[in-house]
């Protein structure tokens, strides 16, 4: 009843029906109460989404599964010094982490969530030096900057472990099938009280259908098999004791069927019998010719002192057995009492009823039966039981002969299997180092690596979102937005990314793009993040920053853990100038991602708007070393420097900027006002002619441009670009500005402190 159970638990969780499988597993462990129950009671609670149900149910237990298990919970739960607790108790400091890579995986997002970088990155390395495939390990290392080269991880060592933990699964389960094809035989002989060759084929297949049914040929007996595996019944069967025994049978049964035999067929059916039992390991053809003539001598010696002390037995009881079995119902008898006997012993069985009903309370022993007929009877049992016997060995044989053809096909299949693990680890090579590279920001180099792969990998969801995510790293949004549609129509339910899509819609100023991706997202999944954060976008877009600061909100209840979320939020603060929450939520960011440079991008903005010009350039520089290739990042910091009045430095920073990104307009604008700033007018006005031509219809160049020649006292120039400045339509404040100047053209000096 248990073993039942716990498969149709198992069962309904593979088919995703969770309430049947909590209810049933209620069920069993009330009826079975063992921590294993529990175990799987606690899987059942946390496939549901109920991590509560099983911390109750676990808390206190001691096997590595239930510490595992119980440290799952914990984490969804956010309770990390318990789920830390749980995996590394402190009162047994070498204790080994449950589950091996999957455990040292989990511990590490726990050391990653409290801020011991280092602790992480170790367990990360451990968990993929257990299982170099763990995949989700070398993406967390990655986040957190301290991935070696994918070449590295993924290598032919790596290859070696693999193929050896594959290897060896193989071996354990050979050998599990080696032993059933031994044991194979003396089971069939045993087992059914059919004795035919065709019987014994049904008997052959159904073994063989009930061994195969697992994925690995093997048929587990105890404990529970792994969750979510392929399951049938036939892994919780236990074999009657016959089919479990190679050899000779057990004295019991075998002296039970001889009587019984003895009663109704004779010493002769008893003798062929037994000879066939004893001759069924051996597998041995005999030619029907010599099987005629050895047929009196082969009964005479095999097996003499079992068959005589049956006989002698069996002699003793005759006549109460001729009785019982005398009249019309002995065929019926006989045949409900066995199961119903085959016709290949029919003959034997007949001949001798018919006997016992005419010599009626003789004795078997007295009996003196035409030499001929009885061998002829002997004949026709014998012959029978032999072929039986020699059908099941032929299947048998059968059996062993294809396990060594598996075996002598074992190094081609090593090779294969090689041969496979290398495709799949250079697969794994090249995805893991054009991520690493995106995580490192070096995002010109990640895209030359994702072009290396083939076609079918490239079009896939996953692939077209890192590159359009590569593409709005430098800046080039209107790529990446071609990518991001890629992805959404090759995966249009993929939730991968979206949120960095949605912010490139914000830059685009996409209005209509941007509201029909946040209902898709939406009407996909109302509980991710992503959702609400291209919902904040679409209303941050419309200027409608409350609205907005509440949907990035909304994405932060969902995930706590998701740092752009937080960071959005930030911005929709300091868009509302509460700087005081803006930087709470930048700071949030950063405790869940220490390297999201944006949320230090952030706390900058928030202290350079407040004249901290100290910590916005240690912002500025954390950002900046993180993601050395950013230009917006540079341009910021060198704001940061020329505002500590470090003008050399800030040029330089300019400078680099501006070579990292020539379609960027803003290092060239401020390097520009940096050289107004030294009175270096010639080069500042070099800068702006060059910079017209990137951004013809920006306003602040040409007010820039204005205040240059008005220091310069060309008054009409000046006029002229003021004027341009005003038709172009800049924000509200900016017109008072240029406004304020114009009127007081001729006034020296007037216009420095307010553009």
């Amino acid at each position: 009843m248990e073993t039942l159970m716990v498969d149709r638990v198992q069962s309904s969780l593979r088919l995703f029906m969770y309430r049947n499988a909590l209810f049933l597993c209620e069920r069993l462990c009330a009826e079975f109460p063992s921590e294993l129950n529990l175990q799987l009671l606690a899987t059942c609670y946390l496939r549901n989404n109920q991590a509560y149900c099983a911390y109750h149910i676990l808390k206190g237990s001691k096997m590595p599964q239930s510490r595992y298990l119980f440290a799952i919970s914990c984490f969804q739960m956010n309770l990390l010094r318990e789920a830390e607790t749980a995996l590394c108790p402190a009162n047994e400091p070498n204790a080994e982490v449950p589950n091996g890579a999957a455990g040292h995986y989990l511990l590490g997002l726990i050391y990653r969530y409290t801020g011991r970088r280092t602790c992480a990155v170790d367990h990360f390395m451990q968990a993929l030096a257990i299982d170099p495939l763990l995949w989700a390990a070398y993406e967390e290392l990655c986040i957190l900057g301290a991935a070696e080269e994918a070449s590295e991880c993924f290598n032919d060592a790596a290859a070696f472990r693999v193929q050896q933990q594959q290897l060896s699964e193989s071996s354990s389960q050979n050998l599990t099938i080696g032993t059933e094809c031994q044991s194979l035989p003396s089971s069939m002989a045993l087992g059914s009280g059919d004795t035919s060759p065709r019987h014994s084929k049904q008997l052959h297949a159904n073994n063989t259908r009930e061994t195969l049914s697992h994925p690995h040929g093997t048929v587990m007996v105890a404990g529970h098999p792994p969750i979510g595996g392929p399951s049938n019944i036939s892994q919780y069967y236990t074999p009657p004791a016959v089919t479990q025994l190679s050899g000779v049978a057990p004295p019991p049964l075998c002296r039970n069927a001889q009587l019984y035999l003895n009663a109704i067929g004779g010493d002769g059916y008893t003798k062929s019998n037994v000879n066939a039992v004893i001759q069924a390991p051996r597998r041995k053809f005999v030619d029907e010719g010599k099987l005629r003539k050895v047929s009196g001598r082969l009964f005479s010696d095999s097996g003499t002192r079992r068959s005589t002390r049956l006989s002698g037995e069996a002699a003793a009881n005759t006549n109460s057995n001729a009785s019982q079995l005398g009249g019309n119902g002995a065929n019926h008898f006989s045949a409900k009492s066995l199961g119903g006997l085959s016709s290949s012993s029919s003959k034997t069985n007949s001949a001798v009823l018919r006997s016992v009903t005419l010599r009626r309370g003789q004795s078997w022993a007295n009996e003196n039966f035409d030499e001929g007929r009885r061998s002829q009877i002997f004949y026709d049992s014998c012959a029978d039981n032999t072929v039986t016997t020699s059908s099941m060995s032929a299947l048998a044989d059968g059996k062993c002969l294809e396990q060594d053809k598996m075996g002598c096909g074992i190094s081609a299949h090593d090779s294969r299997l090689a041969s496979g693990i290398r495709e799949f680890l250079g697969l794994l090579r090249t995805l893991g180092e054009g991520y690493r590279l995106s995580c490192l920001y070096r995002s010109q180099e990640a895209l030359e690596v994702y072009l290396r792969l083939s076609q079918h990998q490239f079009n896939t969801g996953w692939v077209l979102s890192q590159v359009g995510k590569a593409h709005f790293e430098l800046v080039d949004y209107f790529e990446a937005d071609r990518f991001f549609d890629l992805a959404r129509r090759v995966s249009p339910y993929t939730l991968e990314g979206m949120d960095i899509y949605s912010t490139v819609l914000y830059h685009l100023e996409e209005e209509m793009k941007l509201s029909y991706l946040a209902q898709e997202l939406i009407s996909v999944d109302r509980l991710s993040p992503q959702a609400w954060c291209a919902m904040g976008n679409c209303y941050s877009l419309q200027k409608d920053h409350e609205t907005a600061v509440k949907n990035f909100q909304r994405a932060v209840h969902v995930d706590s853990r998701f740092a752009y979320a937080h960071t959005l939020c930030g911005h929709e603060y300091v868009a509302l100038e509460d700087f005081e929450n803006g930087i709470k939520c930048y700071q949030s960011a950063l405790q869940v991602d220490e390297r999201h440079y944006n949320a230090w991008y952030g706390l900058g903005v928030v202290y350079l708007r407040q004249e901290k010009f100290e910590f916005a350039e240690h912002h500025f520089r954390k950002a900046f070393h993180i993601n050395p290739c950013s230009s917006v990042l540079m341009c910021y910091l060198g704001m940061a420097l020329h505002s500590l009045k470090r003008d050399e430095e800030a040029l330089e920073i300019m400078e680099k900027a501006i070579s990292a990104d020539k379609k960027n307009p803003l290092p060239m604008y401020q390097k520009a006002n940096i050289l107004s700033s030294l009175e270096r007018f010639d080069e500042a006005l070099k800068e702006l002619e060059q910079l017209k031509e990137y951004a013809p219809r920006e306003s602040s160049v040409y007010a820039l441009m204005g205040k240059i020649y008005k220091r310069l006292n060309v008054h009409e120039k000046a006029m002229f670009y003021f004027g341009i400045a005003l038709d172009l339509k800049p924000p509200a404040a900016d017109v008072a500005t240029i406004k304020s100047a114009m009127e007081k053209l001729y006034l020296p000096d007037e216009l420095e402190d307010t553009l």
